[in-house]
């Protein structure tokens, strides 16, 4: 009697080794034979032999870039389970022509939200630095800032843009706004002051990144947006790490033509070691955790298990016809 092969999936870039935990992946036993790679890898060729044995391919958002001349090396590859509503490190154009299935999970932007406002506050009462203080038996170094009267620049008012300046508004900041499409009916909506890209770089003492990555937006923010910043205002960047221009900024921190930073996101991630940005005093980084929270984990996995399901019993229900 023949039996069914075993589909084969690899979950990618698990850097905690919580995959498995987040979600309960009991309806895949007996169906699917499931690795865990916690690991991250940059080389191409290496990357696709670890992959060529796997039918499915469970990525957390665009940590993993499919790129078309990776998908094309993939022999087995039949379904992409991708975290988020849509990934734009996925080439859907190749993954079309090889006829492999590309799903999305759920998402929220409220980690993104709670995250940014983490960063502004860590960065203006310099709370890192005062814990490790603190550690080493310290006490009381700095002298931190209010954000009360001051100005809070939103580059970007979408979802996430919008949130955070109502949290803004919360704080009895002045909220300003600027995009490429911005209306000011759609700002004064969200309860914030349009301006000119001018008025904003230079009339904020925050400004806080929450454009998408485009074309449009790729070094958004450069050396002539730092030149009209203020030596005292601080960036914040929670969106994606192209839209500044790193060289652009480590010159700007490292001359202080800007008094600080909060990075979430880079160019390359991971980010090199050693790398300019990991060097800055006056530069807050974190490891892309903005959407790392173990609600949205149980979103993205426990859908991904739910996607892989589906497909298995569609896919079966074809092979029937």
């Amino acid at each position: 009697m023949s039996t069914v092969p075993r589909i084969k999936a690899a979950i990618l870039d698990d850097y905690q080794n919580v995959a498995l935990t987040m979600a309960d992946w009991s309806p895949l036993d007996g169906r699917v034979d499931i690795a865990v790679f916690n690991d991250h890898i940059d080389d191409v060729e290496k990357l696709i032999d670890r992959l060529k044995p796997f039918d499915v391919l469970c990525v957390m958002r665009e940590r993993t870039p499919l790129t078309g001349d990776i998908i094309d090396k993939l022999p087995n590859l039949k379904l992409i389970a991708s975290t988020g509503a849509a990934n734009a490190s996925i080439d859907l154009d190749a993954a079309a022509r090889r006829g492999i299935e590309v799903r999305h999970t759920g998402y929220s932007s409220t980690p993104t939200i709670e995250f940014t406002w983490a960063l502004i506050l860590s960065m203006v009462r310099n709370i890192p630095l005062e814990n490790q203080s603190f550690r080493q038996g310290g006490w009381q170094l700095s002298l931190g800032e209010e954000l009360a009267g001051k100005t809070l620049g939103l580059l970007g008012l979408g979802r996430v843009g919008s949130a955070v300046g109502v949290i803004g508004s919360a704080f009895r900041m002045n909220v300003i706004a600027w995009s490429q499409n911005l209306t000011a009916e759609r700002a004064q909506e969200k309860g914030v002051q349009r301006v000119s890209k001018d008025e904003l770089f230079s009339g904020s003492d925050l400004l806080s990144i929450h454009v998408r990555l485009s074309p449009r937006t790729h070094h958004l923010v450069g050396a002539a947006e730092f030149a009209r910043m203020k030596p005292t205002s601080r960036l914040i960047n929670t969106s994606r790490g192209p839209i500044v221009d790193a060289a652009a900024l480590v010159k700007a921190l490292t001359s202080g033509q800007i008094a600080g930073a909060a990075l979430d996101v880079y160019d390359v991630e991971p980010l090199d070691n050693p790398h300019p940005l990991r060097e800055l005093p006056n530069l807050f980084g974190t490891p892309h955790i903005g959407y790392v929270s173990k609600e949205l984990y149980r979103t993205f996995y426990g859908d991904t298990v739910r996607n892989i399901v589906q497909w298995l019993d569609e896919t079966a229900r074809a092979s029937k016809a």
